[in-house]
């Protein structure tokens, strides 16, 4: 049975919501105009890892999973930042993610490629006017703070500032470059993940998704790309399990918990994973009538992979 106060429907509505969405994407064709110099490719790029940063840090490692702590000030800084990704507001993203991982590829999910497509996955649900309101009681643990509620109701402040602080600081070919391409590039990565990240890449863990790894969505979204780690146990702070996995949100929040911004990072259980992956792999040989390996061979594999 659906989620009532998540209706799946299909329907996208074009009203006065959509016009920043449509603006900031024809704005983006001034690349064709504007002067062109590699000092703005730099800060297109400088404002992009920044913000994506406030994307995977905040309102998803954090705001929708809890994964570290931080403490009330730094975690209304950390909205802020997210917010200037012009995303919506924390707890609006965080209650929806929530519902993704209660949900995930099923009927009541969202935005699932698998059951709905790439463009309804990618950007028709969040242009679709059944799922604006934020709710609230999916995310009571964050709600309960008055500054986020405000912060979340007033979405549209941080973007704001930061594209007028832009403008003051680098003119209007920086606020092009800086604000505009970076935004337009950092919806879209950010929404690579559920559109791509559960069709394209690698599963290490049998989940009940169809969540994979994707070494490139991993550079595009400073980490998020190992979703299939992720989803296996999405309490993890890191999310690139091994240390050829990069995860460069990980690593600026392990740098920020050394000057005690950050405290409580979560580790994943990789033994306790691992061992999990086995039991299913060594499950499906037998339902696909294969031959359970010897245990050396067992250990063996469990050695190369850690």
């Amino acid at each position: 049975m659906s989620d009532p106060k998540f209706p799946h429907t299909h329907k996208i509505k074009y009203d006065a919501n959509s016009i920043p969405f449509a603006v900031f994407h024809l704005a983006a064709i001034g690349v064709l105009f504007f002067p062109f110099a590699w000092k703005w490719v730099a800060l297109c790029l400088v404002m992009y890892a920044i913000r994506m940063f406030g994307v995977t840090a905040g309102y998803h490692r954090y705001f929708s999973h809890r994964t570290y702590k931080l403490g009330r000030v730094n975690q209304f800084l950390m909205a802020c930042l997210a917010e200037s990704s012009a995303q919506k507001g924390v707890l609006w993203w965080g209650a929806n993610h929530r519902h993704h991982h209660r949900y995930s590829d099923q009927v009541e999910d969202i935005h699932s490629p698998v059951r709905d497509g790439f463009w309804w996955s990618h950007v028709g649900w969040i242009l679709s006017d059944g799922y604006t309101k934020t709710h609230y009681d999916q995310i009571k643990d964050f709600a309960k703070y008055p500054e986020l509620r405000w912060i979340n109701r007033n979405h549209l402040i941080p973007p704001t500032l930061l594209g007028i602080g832009t403008v003051l600081a680098f003119g209007w070919v920086g606020f092009f470059w800086g604000f505009i391409v970076s935004t337009v590039l950092l919806w879209h990565g950010t929404f690579t993940i559920n559109s791509l990240s559960h069709v394209f890449g690698n599963r290490r863990y049998e989940t009940t998704d169809t969540s994979r790894n994707n070494g490139i969505l991993a550079v595009v979204t400073l980490g998020e790309g190992w979703h299939n780690n992720h989803h296996a146990y999405p309490s993890s702070t890191r999310q690139g399990f091994f240390w050829w996995e990069y995860d460069i949100t990980y690593y600026g929040l392990k740098a920020l918990s050394w000057v005690g911004v950050v405290k409580d990072i979560r580790q994943p259980p990789l033994e306790q994973l691992e061992s999990r992956r086995l039991r299913e792999k060594l499950k499906l040989r037998v339902i696909l009538g294969g031959r359970m390996p010897p245990p050396k061979s067992i250990a063996r594999e469990k050695q190369a992979s850690v």
